[in-house]
């Protein structure tokens, strides 16, 4: 299982924020550059990047952070965050990034991830799949639709999405611990590649979810354990190991 440690941008500064409220908000570094290269340097194979100014205005708005992230690590990195345009994507894509998080506008419609599919391939579109009580979260979080993350990730997978970065907002950023059940359910159901984030703050809780391999959990987002020293990268990436 792959440990993808977060980077959410905003104002080009490394922040986080507990349940995506912007009212809440811990600034962590003022050079993301630096923290990239730092995850790098404790062995991350991946990093998660998300443009939280673009989350809420729906205009990517942290490029030159993101550009300047590409040019500190040689490892490869996924950003989400106010992709709404095919320009963004390309953009974003040009910027360095190996692969795109949809979410927003993956509920709006079939139409705009069946033109993202056709132009970029499934290894660069993934589908960012952010749930409150089972229903999809949208625009930043700030708003919920009627319905639910499985319904959206099945509807998503039929089309040729291979990959849905799982997100229980109600947890995000409280250390809480993931919702386990949720998690495997919407692996099972939906036939997805599934990478979870919120709350994952433990040993315990990587072991758990790399436990989950077999019904399709893939990843685990890391953010604010790392930041608080709750877990190191080395931790992380111990328990991440698929049992022999």
């Amino acid at each position: 299982m792959t440990i993808y440690p977060a980077i959410d941008l905003k104002d080009g500064h490394c922040v986080r924020l507990v349940q995506g409220k912007l009212t809440n908000q811990t600034v962590y570094s003022s050079a993301p550059a630096d923290v990239a290269r730092r995850f790098q340097q404790q062995g991350a194979r991946w990093l998660h990047i998300v443009d939280l100014d673009g989350a809420f205005t729906g205009t990517p708005a942290n490029l030159k952070a993101i550009e300047a992230i590409a040019d500190a690590v040689t490892i490869p990195f996924q950003v989400g965050g106010g992709l709404r345009r095919i320009s963004d994507v390309e953009q974003m894509l040009q910027a360095g990034a190996s692969r795109v998080i949809i979410g927003t506008r993956a509920v709006e419609g079939p139409d705009f991830i069946k033109q993202l599919l056709d132009e970029f391939g499934n290894e660069r579109i993934v589908l960012g799949l952010d749930a409150r009580d089972g229903k999809v979260a949208v625009q930043g979080w700030v708003e919920t639709v009627e319905m639910t993350a499985i319904e959206l990730g099945k509807q998503m997978q039929q089309l040729g999405i291979k990959t849905a970065v799982y997100t229980d907002v109600s947890r995000d950023g409280l250390l809480s611990g993931p919702n386990l059940e949720a998690i495997r359910q919407v692996a099972i159901n939906t036939g997805l590649s599934i990478i979870a984030s919120g709350g994952i703050s433990s040993v315990e809780h990587i072991n758990a979810l790399r436990d989950m391999e077999a019904d399709g959990v893939v990843g685990a987002i890391i953010g604010k354990a790392l930041y608080e020293g709750k877990l190191t990268m080395a931790q992380a990436l111990a328990a991440a190991k698929t049992k022999k």
